[in-house]
């Protein structure tokens, strides 16, 4: 008997079939991927299973140790042993790793919560996972791996027996993934099914053993992962054959679009602190100029500070087309001809209660629409343009922006700032 069943899970959005009669199962101790192209339907899915869309919001039957269930809300979900990582991190910063992990389930005895007893728990938890990590940090001193990490003690301190991972490895360093994988071989031996979603291909088949693709919101496919190659994955995920996946492409360099002299950024609490020190460099057109380090290294801060976005002080010059410019707030940076596709898009790329018509022509609405009055057709044929050359899936321009999947979110932040016909485009982990 499988540990999960999902049968014909048909959830649909205004306009939209998001889901279209999909089929899953999982064993437990399984490590199950499931794949697919942004918008495939495989985040909506997961939030079907997990309770996030209640039962009643969706058609089909789900069932846990061949039992079916109907769950409510996320709670019902995890009363049921379903534990779910999203993409975006669920943790309180201010708070510490204890406290994130039990969350609204502190041991507690007449209303008063034992202390000590919760960072026993949450240290023991820790160290069976072979984290070093202290329980009383806040989580907010933490690196972006060691979150995710702390996101899967929480999940686990709720007796998960179905664990989803939504896009785990995405902002984690090479040692980081490695932790992760070593710990997720040592729930998939105390038998824990998981559930991996993830556009990594090659993770994907370093750890499955078995493979679903979605396409268009259906099943296409459930294989064995030994049967499988990266080029089949591919050709089921897109519905075609793809002969040179990553073409390579010609770049003739032109002048110099951007230098930046002798960049300096301050910490905004400690306005001694240099966060980005005296950094100097220059891109030409046509060039992909890329900026490494580890976290916390400054890369954000740097882009930032010349992108007008820095709240602390910020010194040295910058320069477009030679001519040197004063930027002090992110419209003087787009009036220069600068985009930016940030790391974080739900905070600072999108406005998800919006429209894709109204995200998609902000940036460059005056350049679009006209200066004085708005142009309502300009901006429409503009947004379609956009979602077409990027394939947006999405019903119309109308459509709400908190609807798409986190990667079709991401095109539409990199389609505003393509609207603006910039000069200079930044981009911040455009792949998280």
């Amino acid at each position: 008997m499988a540990l999960l069943e999902m049968k014909n899970i048909v959830k649909e959005f205004p306009g939209v079939r998001a889901l279209d009669g999909v089929t899953f199962d999982l064993e437990a101790g399984e490590f199950h991927a499931l794949v697919g192209e942004n918008g495939a339907g495989k985040s909506t899915l997961m939030k079907v299973l997990s309770g996030v869309y209640p039962f009643g919001t969706y058609s089909g039957d789900i069932s846990v140790d061949g039992e079916v269930r109907q769950f409510a809300n996320i709670r019902a979900a995890e009363k049921a042993g379903v534990a779910i990582i999203f993409q975006e991190l669920s943790l309180v910063k201010e708070l510490t790793v204890g406290e994130n992990i039990f969350l609204g389930k502190e041991p507690a005895r007449f209303g008063v919560i034992n202390w000590s007893e919760l960072y026993r728990k949450a240290g023991k938890l820790l160290k069976d996972l072979n984290l070093p990590i202290n329980p009383r940090t806040q989580v907010g001193n933490l690196g972006i791996g060691q979150q995710q990490l702390v996101e899967i003690a929480k999940a686990l301190s709720q007796d998960a027996r179905i664990l989803v991972l939504d896009e785990p490895t995405a902002a984690l360093t090479e040692s980081e993934v490695e932790t992760l994988f070593g710990i997720l071989e040592k729930l998939k031996a105390r038998g824990v099914g998981m559930i991996y979603i993830s556009h990594k291909l090659g993770e994907v088949f370093r750890m499955s053993d078995t493979i679903t693709v979605l396409r268009d919101g259906k099943t296409v496919g459930t294989n064995n992962a030994k049967d499988l190659t990266i080029e089949k994955v591919i050709a089921l995920m897109v519905g075609r054959e793809v002969g040179d996946i990553f073409p390579t492409t010609a770049h003739d360099f032109g002048e110099t679009a951007l230098e930046v002299k002798n960049l300096n950024a301050f910490d905004t609490d400690v306005p001694d602190k240099k966060l980005v020190d005296n950094v100097s460099f220059s891109v030409r057109k046509g060039e992909v100029l890329g900026i490494a380090g580890l976290m916390g290294a400054g890369r954000s801060e740097l882009l930032m500070a010349i992108f007008g976005a820095w709240n602390g002080a910020v010194s040295g010059d910058v320069l477009v087309e030679g001519k040197k410019i004063n930027i002090e707030t992110p419209r003087d940076a787009i009036r220069n001809g600068i985009g930016f596709v940030t790391e974080d898009r739900k905070r600072f790329g999108l406005l998800l209660e919006q429209t894709l018509l109204d995200n998609l022509t902000l940036a460059g609405l005056k350049r679009i629409s006209g200066k004085f009055v708005t142009n309502r057709s300009r901006e429409t044929v503009a947004a379609k343009s956009a979602m077409n050359s990027l394939k947006v899936k999405a019903n119309s321009p109308l459509t709400v922006a908190n609807t798409l999947s986190g990667g079709n979110q991401q095109k539409v932040v990199l389609g505003k700032w393509l609207l603006t016909n910039p000069k200079v485009l930044f981009l911040d982990e455009p792949t998280r």
